[in-house]
């Protein structure tokens, strides 16, 4: 191959400007869910004119951009997936910035707009290079990923088919992280995430009388702390979990004793084996606990992303890109787990490949102390998103050329 890992830096640099504006242009003019349709009209007028076959998701505002490499290849042709996502968060945004969000209560606060100007800007680059690898490149445009599933959407749909990729890369920016940081992990990157709810039953009556009532107030604070204990004592610090309940609601005034009560949360696993013991845990403590207050309870658990599993292999090729591209100090590997999600997971399920974290965390001050993500104050240093257009377009070649060797 003809193309050096210095190609990639220094046409990630000549196309910063061009990927700031569009990443601008989609920061000011946040979307939620799966239909940004604004979104998906601002990326495709940036791939205007590229040779790219372009298949669009009927589910979503989503589609894939293939690329076909002119290179004749050595053995069998491979397939590699990129995605970016598109969506934004129902947060009013409060960063000043010259292009703020100018939609009521939308913001960009987990960087999508970055994720998919920066696989724009490696499309184009790759377009432009085509000649000099073999193979096929697909661009996965992706929305719906806040809590909505748009890459499951997209993957039933049958836009990962034919071909299938053999592998599949992301990246996500991390505003604490230090801007232009690499950083990635084999296994377990993100956890799986179930929304907890459930509601007890009781018999209301009036707060000067409790004998007479079945309160299931302090029932459901017994469940609270009994699920805490379960999680404190029957979970190995080696396959954790952690069971938060954020919602507790009952009643309408100071006298009465209400009818019924309403807990609800979420379940954070990294495996499959902890997430069914740990869901059927929820179901029989809150059940249980309300029985012996001669009680009821209404049990429901919506099962959210899986865990989000790196491939050791995937993991290897970004370290070397990253130390090709930048150094090796520009590479670190995550100690642990981040406890959030990511509907990457089920692309990574389907196909092996991996997550990498980008630092984006401006240069003043110390990046820990940063907004983080989801915060309506997140700030990005912009100069480190060459670097994720660089790794996009390192992963992609490198992959196509040698596999997982």
């Amino acid at each position: 191959m003809t193309i050096r890992p210095t190609d990639w830096t220094a046409a990630a640099q000549a196309a910063h400007e061009t990927t700031i504006a569009l990443r601008r242009a989609i920061h000011a003019d946040p979307e939620l869910g799966l239909d940004c349709h604004r979104t998906t009209a601002k990326l495709k007028a940036a791939l205007a004119g590229l040779p790219l076959d372009i298949r669009d998701s009927q589910r979503t505002s989503g589609f894939i951009a293939r690329l076909d490499g002119r290179k004749a290849p050595k053995g069998p042709a491979r397939t590699v997936l990129l995605r970016g996502d598109m969506d934004a968060l129902p947060i009013h945004e409060e960063t000043g910035l010259d292009f703020a969000s100018a939609v009521t209560d939308h913001m960009h606060a987990c960087g999508h707009d970055t994720h998919s100007a920066m696989l724009a800007g490696a499309a184009k680059i790759l377009c432009e290079r085509r000649d000099e690898f073999a193979g096929t490149i697909l661009f996965m445009f992706q929305p719906g990923e806040e809590g909505l599933a748009g890459a499951r959407h997209m993957i039933e749909e049958g836009l990962l088919d034919g071909p299938t990729p053999d592998a599949a890369f992301a990246m996500h920016i991390f505003p604490n992280v230090p801007g232009g940081t690499i950083a990635c992990r084999d296994g377990a990157l993100l956890a799986a995430t179930d929304k907890l709810a459930a509601t007890i039953i009781g018999k209301g009556g009036h707060a000067a009388m409790p004998h007479d009532a079945r309160d299931p107030i302090p029932v459901a604070c017994e469940a609270v702390l009994a699920l805490q204990n379960h999680i404190a004592r029957r979970t190995t610090f080696t396959d954790p979990a952690i069971l938060s309940i954020t919602q507790i609601n009952a009643g309408s005034t100071h006298n009465v004793i209400p009818d019924r009560v309403t807990i609800g949360g979420t379940l954070r696993t990294l495996s499959d084996e902890r997430r069914s013991a740990s869901r059927a845990a929820f179901e029989r403590i809150v059940g249980g606990i309300a029985a012996a207050h001669d009680c009821t309870a209404e049990i429901d658990i919506e099962p959210g992303y899986p865990a989000t599993i790196n491939d050791p292999r995937a993991v290897a090729l970004v370290k070397a890109c990253a130390a090709q591209l930048f150094g090796a100090d520009a590479y670190h590997d995550i100690p642990a787990p981040i406890m959030g999600g990511e509907d990457f997971a089920y692309v990574l399920h389907k196909v092996p490949g991996a997550m990498a974290i980008l630092g984006v965390a401006p240069p003043e001050g110390d990046a820990a102390t940063r907004a983080p993500i989801h915060n309506s104050k997140m700030l990005v240093d912009e100069a480190a998103l060459a670097r994720g257009v660089a790794m996009h377009c390192a992963f992609a070649t490198r992959f196509l050329e040698t596999g997982w060797d």
